[in-house]
């Protein structure tokens, strides 16, 4: 067998706003795996300044990868421990090579185009008049279901976006998720989750920075708006860790991103802990490419959850890879009759 790993950067179409900053572009990297004449890939979904894996040796932890590619996925897996989107690469490209053809890594009526996800129209951060057309945007396409990056900009500004969504939509008609990326105050946490509450939202995700487990632990208690933990999961390597953290904060919900918690072995620890202790949860990408997105939407269908997913970022990149992946009327739709078109460095799929 042979493996080899590439760089890649992908261009988003428009600046894309969160409470850490505006992105222009997003690294990625795919391990490509060759053996008997079949090809397989897997994405490694680092995103820099977030991940636990954010490491000077990062690259050269994929070169030992692509070199011990003899150890198997398991050994790899565990060698692998500290870096997440590794392990999610490494996965993914055993379970391409292993498939039929590269890009249809879990068979399941989702990939034979007779069943889709629901998913969450994703807002940007951004200007009032940015967001507020994004919004209208996501509304008028069938989304039932979205969630508006908070904490950059006025917050009275978006407590009157959020107004403006419920004066035309009830919570019936639009779920309404926000995610605050832990910009909020632990001081001032609790009075903003009071005046979000007005507005009938589903959660908030990460309303203060990860670390501060007391204060989040105390606000899980007493929060008016179901709070899920995002960031706070980075970096959590051991089940032991897993169910201490969950545990001691006892959250609603938490959010699970295989680039960031070790693919689906990592994301179904959490998910069968989560289960355990009665706490929601979903699935969300990482900004991935299509190839990543791919996997993970074929993955978490099969998992049943039929509350909206995060899968809806593949048309964020200008230079993005066409798949069969669709989003219609709040669905993500593989519309199997539609082509992969990626013919990357020579490396022809």
């Amino acid at each position: 067998m042979k493996a080899t790993y590439h760089k890649y950067i992908l261009n988003f179409k428009r600046p894309s706003g969160t409470s850490r900053g505006v992105m222009t572009n997003k690294e990625t990297w795919f391990i490509i795996l060759e053996e008997g004449g079949k090809k397989g890939i897997g994405e490694c979904g680092i995103l820099r300044g977030l991940s636990a894996d954010d490491r000077p040796d990062y690259e050269a932890k994929l070169k030992w990868t692509c070199e011990n590619i003899h150890l198997g996925e398991k050994q790899l897996w565990e060698a692998l421990i500290e870096f997440p989107s590794i392990q999610f690469g490494v996965e993914m490209a055993f379970q391409s090579l292993s498939s039929e053809t590269p890009f249809l890594l879990f068979p399941s009526a989702f990939t034979s185009t007779q069943e889709s996800i629901d998913i969450n129209g994703l807002v940007w951060m951004g200007g009032e008049e940015f967001m507020k057309q994004q919004i209208e945007e996501k509304l008028a396409t069938g989304f039932r279901c979205i969630k508006l990056k908070i904490g950059a900009i006025d917050f009275d500004k978006e407590l009157q976006l959020l107004c403006y969504i419920r004066q035309h939509f009830t919570p019936d008609q639009v779920e309404i998720r926000v995610d605050a990326n832990g910009a909020f105050d632990v001081n001032l946490a609790l009075d903003k989750l009071n005046q979000l509450a007005g507005f009938e939202l589903h959660s908030i995700e990460q309303p203060i920075q990860k670390n501060n487990t007391d204060s989040m632990s105390d606000l899980c208690k007493i929060t008016p708006i179901p709070i899920a933990l995002d960031e706070e999961l980075i970096g959590v390597f051991s089940l032991e860790e897993k169910e201490a953290l969950l545990q001691k904060i006892q959250p609603q919900y938490i959010i699970l991103k295989p680039s960031f918690v070790g693919g689906f072995r990592g994301t179904k620890e959490w998910i069968v802990l989560a289960e355990k202790h009665q706490i929601g949860w979903w699935v969300t990408s990482a900004l991935e490419s299509n190839i990543g997105l791919n996997a993970i939407a074929q993955w978490t269908f099969l998992q049943g959850n039929l509350m909206p997913q995060g899968l809806g970022t593949g048309a964020l990149y200008t230079n993005n890879f066409d798949c069969p992946l669709v989003v219609s009327e709040g669905q993500l739709w593989y519309q199997k009759e539609l082509d992969w078109n990626f013919n990357f460095q020579g490396i022809r799929f």
